[in-house]
Formats: C-alpha cells, sequence, structure tokens
C-alpha cells in the first residue's frame, strides 16, 4: 500500500469510528441532586469525547415509594428534567438519551419514556417502555404495572450513528422486539436491574442481543444502594456486534465509554450475514415498527 492509500485508509477508519458513553448512577429521590449528578457525568463523557451518551433509567428519580415517579412526572416538551436534556445536549454538542416519567392517560400512573435529544437540544424521538417488570421472589416484590402504563410501538431512530434501536431495562428479556426494530445498529439501552436478577442475567442477555443483531449495545445501568433500601446490579456496559464486552463499570456512579467502529460492523455483517439468514419472521409488531 503507497503512504498515500494508507493515509486515506487512516482517514476513512477514524470517519467509521465515534466514541458512544453510559452513564452509571444511583440516583435517589432528589430530582434536583439526581440531575446534578448526572450533569456532571455527562460532562465527564463529552470531556472524553463521547457524541452519543446514554442516561439510565429514572436517572432523575428513584423514590422512596414507587409513587415517587408519578409525583414529579412531566408533560411532554415541558419539565425541569426534559429541560436539562435539551441544554445539556446543546451545551455539549452531543446527542443524549434517558428514561423518565411522563404523564399517561391512567390517572395515578406514569409512562416510562426513553427520550432523545440531538447535538442542537432538539427533541428527536421517544420510547414508552413496552414490557413491564414483574417479580415475586423471596422478599423482593416488584410490579410496574401498579405505577406505569405499558407503551405499544417499536421503535428506532435514524441518526447520524446509523439505525438506533430503543429498549428499556427488562425489554432486555424479548428478543422479538429487537427482531421487530429490522436490522439496527446500536441498541440503547437504560436500566435499572435488580441486584437479584442482574447477578445471573445481564450480562449474558446483553450479549446474546448484540450477538444475535450484529449490533452495539451500550447498556446504562442504576448501580448500586439507593435510599429507599433497593440495590441495583450496575454493571453499565458496552458490548460491540462480536459480543465482546468493551468497558464495563461494576458499581457506583462513573462512565464507560468505548469506539463504535462502522467498518468492524460491516466487516462482521459481511462476514457472518446471519441476519439475512432469517427464515422465521415475526409477525406480531412488524405493524408497529
Amino acid at each position: 500500500m503507497s503512504s498515500l492509500d494508507s493515509t486515506q485508509a487512516r482517514i476513512a477508519a477514524q470517519q467509521s469510528a465515534f466514541k458512544v458513553a453510559a452513564i452509571q448512577m444511583a440516583s435517589g429521590p432528589n430530582v434536583e441532586g439526581n440531575l446534578s449528578e448526572a450533569r456532571r457525568l455527562v460532562a465527564d463523557a463529552a470531556g472524553q469525547g463521547a457524541k452519543l451518551i446514554v442516561l439510565p433509567e429514572f436517572f432523575a428519580i428513584m423514590g422512596m415509594n414507587e409513587q415517587d415517579k408519578v409525583k414529579v412526572c412531566e408533560q411532554p416538551g415541558e419539565g425541569p428534567i426534559q429541560q436539562f436534556m435539551s441544554e445539556t445536549a446543546r451545551k455539549h454538542k452531543v446527542w443524549l438519551m434517558g428514561s423518565l416519567p411522563l404523564v399517561s392517560n391512567t390517572p395515578n400512573k406514569v409512562r416510562n419514556s426513553l427520550l432523545v435529544f440531538d447535538e442542537t437540544g432538539a427533541p428527536v424521538s421517544r420510547y414508552d417502555k413496552i414490557h413491564l417488570f414483574n417479580l415475586t421472589l423471596g422478599n423482593e416484590s416488584y410490579n410496574e404495572a401498579q405505577t406505569i402504563e405499558a407503551g405499544d410501538k417499536v421503535v428506532v431512530v435514524d441518526s447520524p450513528f446509523g439505525r438506533i434501536g430503543l429498549a428499556i431495562c427488562y425489554d432486555l428479556r424479548f428478543p422479538e422486539l429487537f427482531r421487530a426494530m429490522k436490522d439496527v445498529d446500536i441498541i440503547v439501552l437504560p436500566s435499572a436491574f435488580t441486584a437479584t436478577t442482574g447477578k445471573v442475567h445481564w450480562e449474558p442477555l446483553i450479549r446474546a442481543r448484540a450477538i444475535e443483531n450484529l449490533s452495539y449495545v451500550v447498556a446504562a445501568a442504576q448501580g448500586g444502594y439507593h435510599v429507599s433500601g433497593r440495590e441495583t446490579h450496575g454493571h453499565s456496559m458496552i458490548v460491540d456486534p462480536w459480543g465482546r464486552v468493551m468497558d464495563e463499570l461494576q458499581r457506583g456512579s462513573g462512565v464507560v465509554i468505548a469506539d463504535v467502529n462502522t467498518s468492524y460492523q460491516k466487516s462482521l455483517r459481511s462476514s457472518l450475514p446471519a441476519l439475512t439468514h432469517r427464515t422465521i419472521t415475526c409477525t406480531c409488531c412488524s405493524d408497529k415498527a
């Protein structure tokens, strides 16, 4: 290869790669305090060069009880949490994503909504969590349907970074959701996995979704002990399309960051064109994609 060819190849490789980040928090019941912590962590991620940053599930409110999130839910396009996301995305010129409570059609319930803001601070997409967590195991009991109204639409965002599939936490257990996204390049997954389920299920499920879709997965988790006494698993991670964990944070607040390389992804999909070999397709969600 000539010197000119080598330079052109290096420039092309640089243009096909960009940094993404997952923010990990142990949020509490104080919205303003959580936003302050998120502000610090997003600035850290942006300072390391991240262009796409994902905040965890309910990053702005992990209350003392399940009704606390209902009390601070916002109307679409209004409220301090959405204002924070818009202003922060614009300030750092990043795409910013995170889950927060928005009003629902049902009294005393919210939508668990993953919002996407572009580098200008403009809202570009919204996904409402479809699958609602329900667990009774020993002393632990969760039933999200008591305070959350389920969504019913699969959402994919066309972005400068490729096709981005949106999902939240418990959605991870339902592979048909990701198949209905129709060949996404990146999956983002704000989460608050429990410590009990996360120990065994979190990493295998994330790596499986990455492998079967030949997609990058950016999983931003709540991680640690919360004021309410709840413990979340943490282990925020970024996984490449081959299922390799590129970066991970086990516990506490911090930033997970890695390079997404679109040329590498295209090469994998060319070498192993599994996405074109599917003979059984999901039709139950196709009209909602």
